[in-house]
């Protein structure tokens, strides 16, 4: 009795502290209006969340040409097909778990 009791006073708390932070949450931020009156309107910029004015990042050319990552990439797979076509004509344990040669690693 004595933990249900224990646990219905922390499910209140818990309540509690979510109310009021709900509450904290969705409250208006309201300022006096004498400070509202005080701020000229040409300071007060507008929010710009997705601005024009930012030019997007130029890329940088790659460092590595094209023409090398291809012959990387077409190397790779000459590889993988050749250790597959031995381990299909000679199916054994130490070649299905030994390391590839390819530079590209998995």
């Amino acid at each position: 009795m004595d933990m249900l009791l224990m646990g219905l006073c922390m499910t209140f708390i818990g309540l509690a502290v979510t109310a009021m932070a709900f509450v904290a949450a969705t409250r208006p931020q309201s300022s006096t209006p004498a400070v509202q009156a005080e701020l000229p309107a040409a300071t007060v910029a507008p929010a710009r969340f997705f601005s024009d004015s930012v030019a997007p990042p130029i890329p940088v050319q790659p460092l590595v040409p094209i023409e090398v990552l291809l012959y990387q990439i077409e190397n790779h797979v000459r590889l993988e097909q050749a250790a597959a076509e031995s381990f299909v004509a000679f199916p054994t344990q130490a070649l299905l778990h030994r390391k590839t040669t390819s530079s590209f690693v998995n």
